[in-house]
């Protein structure tokens, strides 16, 4: 697959992308994880049957309490998991179809990843860090340019052991959208920061999706983080319980929890 170009989407008055076409179409979606083998094997239903479309630019929040299904959905959608049954299609492409090398492909060109722990290398500046993903991709950022994005051009070479919690995770940031990604997937991004440095980190991930017209999933149990979104989906039993959209897009200086 050929990476696709970044697009700056126009937005229409509740924040949502105008004329934008889905990037996601999530049919029947199942996973089912097994334990043990023979007739007293255990099944767990992760995800039950979920039908789902994501515009590109979009701002999407999954809510749900932990085992409601958030993070094995993110990573189906993300390539790092394979569903038991259903059909996942990226961009017009059948995901759940894929060689194991073409969704290592999807992963690298199309996707970034955040997650609650940044894992950042101890042995490596913050450009360093951010740096090691520009070999893989065809036309990456310069890892300057990532890193002041997320407001960490001055800090650029210090360590991680020298950068506060907060800072790690925008350095993880950087190094996610370095290979501009058309998909950022969030996972707990603020789950181990304090409050104020919690809103930082979601201030840089709602520019990185209106500057960029990235689109964003962020899973959270914090129903707060969901005002910041165009739409919130609540996750329960493997299940897509119910969807919200929200006429405006809160500011993340806006939120309080």
């Amino acid at each position: 697959m050929a990476a696709g170009e970044q697009s700056f989407t126009p937005r229409g008055p509740g924040g949502a992308p105008q004329g934008a076409e889905p990037l996601f179409v999530v049919r029947d979606l199942s996973k089912v994880y097994r334990s043990g083998d023979g007739p007293e094997a255990l099944e767990v239903h992760a995800l039950r049957g979920v039908d789902l479309q994501v515009r590109a630019g979009e701002f999407v929040v999954l809510l749900g309490a932990s085992g409601s299904g958030k993070s094995t959905l993110l990573n189906i959608l993300g390539g790092l998991e394979v569903a038991t049954s259903g059909s996942v299609r990226y961009a017009g492409t059948e995901l759940t179809t894929l060689s194991e090398e073409d969704l290592t492909r999807y992963r690298r060109v199309h996707v970034g990843f955040v997650f609650q722990f940044y894992n950042l290398i101890p042995s490596l500046t913050a450009q360093e860090n951010v740096a090691l993903v520009t070999d893989i991709v065809e036309a990456p950022m310069d890892p300057q340019e990532a890193l002041a994005m997320v407001g960490l051009a001055p800090r650029r070479q210090h360590f991680p052991s020298q950068l506060s919690g907060g800072e790690q995770q925008r350095v993880a940031i950087a190094r996610a959208i370095v290979k501009r990604p058309q998909v950022l997937l969030c996972d707990e991004p603020t789950g181990a920061l304090d409050y104020p440095t919690g809103k930082l980190v979601l201030d840089v991930i709602a520019r990185i999706n209106r500057e960029l017209g990235t689109t964003v999933v962020v899973i959270t149990h914090n129903a707060a983080i969901a005002a910041m979104a165009d739409r919130v989906l609540h996750l329960g039993d493997g299940r897509i319980q119910r969807e919200e959209r929200n006429a405006r897009r809160a500011d993340p200086a806006e939120l309080s929890w």
